[in-house]
């Protein structure tokens, strides 16, 4: 059997194991879904009347703060979601189970593999409820082109596993599943010092520099003008370049930290 050949196999296993992990445990993905539908369930019908007047001036009403809101808490979603990877790398590491692996014929990169194309697809599929729910509230995507919807799934895909690996490295770095989780927290607190909930040029003048040059705002601001059919201008380069840019960075230390010998 070749190389290629058993990392497909071992990868393929540990994607299953890991799918069945969360299929067992479905509260865990249930608490971080819960995060971000209520910010959009709270910013909508508390706050969306205030803001929608506050972003489109006094003819605004809320059905415009719910299409400029939802492309946020989409990506908040992909935040949330991936701190279960840190989570679930974190338990492997203390419960025994990598030691186990370690000693087994198997190729050595698929137990991270497994875990990074898990978190991604729940990720999408966690996309795809929050989805729901905005279009339930009435988020309407009318003005996209099929095109335009393709490159949105694809640019949720990429910034899924960009943040993915980097969450993994959390986990791998943490002595527990509680520090990883903490550690990991950023994913979620990131999105809210973003253009998510309002233009970052409406905040005060010493936090914009924080909302403009962090990976969330250009993806949101791409996501939102692929969703709505407006332009994204830069924003489109800077959202790719900081997907490859993380997925790199947080490959390059998840490999790091796994291959180190065990103390």
């Amino acid at each position: 059997m070749s190389s290629l050949t058993l990392a497909v196999r071992d990868s393929s296993t540990m994607l299953r194991r890991n799918l069945l992990h969360a299929r067992r445990y479905p509260s865990a993905t249930l608490n971080l879904l819960l995060t971000p539908v209520l910010m959009l369930l709270l910013f909508v019908y508390i706050f969306g009347d205030a803001m929608s007047a506050g972003i489109g001036g006094s003819g605004a009403d809320r059905s415009d703060y719910v299409a400029y809101i939802v492309p946020g808490i989409l990506l908040m979603t992909v935040g949330s979601t991936t701190i279960g990877a840190a989570v679930y790398m974190a338990m492997d590491m203390t419960e025994g189970i990598i030691a186990r692996f370690r000693t087994m014929s198997i190729h050595r990169g698929s137990v991270l593999i497994g875990h990074v194309a898990g978190s991604v697809l729940q990720s999408v599929m966690s996309v795809v409820l929050v989805g729901a729910v905005a279009v339930a509230i009435g988020f309407r995507s009318t003005d996209a082109t099929v095109l335009e919807w393709l490159a949105a799934f694809g640019l949720v895909t990429m910034f899924s596993l960009a943040l993915t690996w980097i969450a993994v490295g959390m986990g791998l770095s943490s002595p527990t599943a509680e520090a990883a989780g903490n550690s990991a927290m950023p994913l979620i607190l990131l999105p809210l010092i973003s253009s998510a909930f309002i233009p970052a040029g409406a905040m005060p003048g010493w936090i914009q520099p924080i909302a403009e040059y962090q990976p969330f705002t250009p993806a949101i601001e791409t996501l939102r003008g692929l969703l709505l059919g407006s332009g994204i201008g830069h924003n489109g380069w800077l959202a790719v370049a900081w997907c490859l840019g993380l997925t790199i960075l947080g490959h390059f230390w998840s490999r790091t930290l796994f291959d180190r010998d065990p103390k």
